[in-house]
């Protein structure tokens, strides 16, 4: 199968590559970058440099490709601002869409989180309803997701796979990212609030299964949803700094994700099954 990879060079992409001609595929990949194209190339892939706002170009780029596949792992977070990452999940998806649609794609794989939920007290499987009375700022976010997935459902077969929190290389949560830096400055507390992590790896490989999966949205989370002041100090460790100190509350959205249908029902099982061991191995 050829598969058109759009976010090729991302967290995600670096890891998704490689499984995807493993497995025999023929891979196109963009990047926004020379160097992303350097890379691609190396891999073995073919290199698209195209800016994902540009419909007509996108449009021409996947015509020419002739996909038989596509795999979404846009996101725009390397300046944290949620905003513009809203706005790739909107605009960007959009273009997307619409050039494998001309282009004659039926089958589209996309990358959604597993924290949009609405708010509750277990983890959310995929029968919950978005929280789209969210206030600002989560109305931002949780308005890209829903347009992203409005949008992916357009194509006949469609897999959206909603991630937990990233862990792993090139992630905020590796001893070089943002969150482990903060960590490490001591400017974050550990509340009661809940997550579901997944290790990159793991992500990557739910993308290549889900190219046989059936059209849906899937949880895509390890097998143990957490409140903060359990996996911070582990964290804290992993990374070399003091445990956050502990302080009360949540917010209501802050319940984690159940990755039941995932496991039991399409075959995917995390490699790292917890945050617990999965912290030390971040490299």
């Amino acid at each position: 199968m050829r598969v058109f990879v759009a976010g090729a060079t991302g967290v995600v992409g670096r890891q998704l590559v490689p499984l995807l001609i493993d497995a025999g595929h023929e891979v196109v990949g963009t990047t926004r970058r020379e160097s992303g194209m350097q890379h691609l190339r190396a891999q073995g892939v073919i290199p698209l440099r195209i800016d994902m706002f540009d419909h007509d170009g996108l449009a021409q780029a996947v015509a020419e490709s002739a996909p038989d596949a596509l795999i979404h792992q846009l996101t725009a977070l390397s300046d944290w601002n949620l905003a513009d990452n809203a706005r790739v999940r909107r605009e960007g998806t959009r273009n997307l869409v619409d050039a494998v649609k001309k282009a004659g794609v039926t089958r589209v794989v996309a990358q959604s989180i597993a924290w949009a939920y609405e708010p509750g007290d277990t983890p959310a499987d995929e029968r919950m309803p978005l929280d789209l009375d969210a206030p600002e700022p989560r109305s931002v976010t949780i308005g890209g997701v829903q347009a992203l997935e409005d949008i992916v459902s357009e194509i006949e077969q469609h897999v959206i796979l909603r991630y937990g929190l990233f862990y792993g290389p090139g992630t905020s949560h590796a001893p070089g990212g943002r969150t482990a830096q903060q960590i490490r400055d001591a400017q974050v507390t550990a509340n009661e609030g809940v997550t579901s992590f997944v290790h990159v790896v793991d992500a990557a490989r739910a993308a290549v299964l889900a190219l046989d999966w059936p059209s849906g949205t899937v949880n895509i989370v390890d097998d143990e949803p957490a409140p903060a002041h359990e996996w911070m100090p582990v964290l804290a460790q992993a990374v070399g700094g003091p445990a956050p100190e502990r302080v009360a509350g949540r917010a209501a959205w802050e319940r984690g994700a159940d990755n039941t249908l995932a496991r039991t029902k399409l075959g995917w099982q995390p490699r790292y099954l917890s945050w617990r061991t999965g912290f030390a191995d971040q490299s």
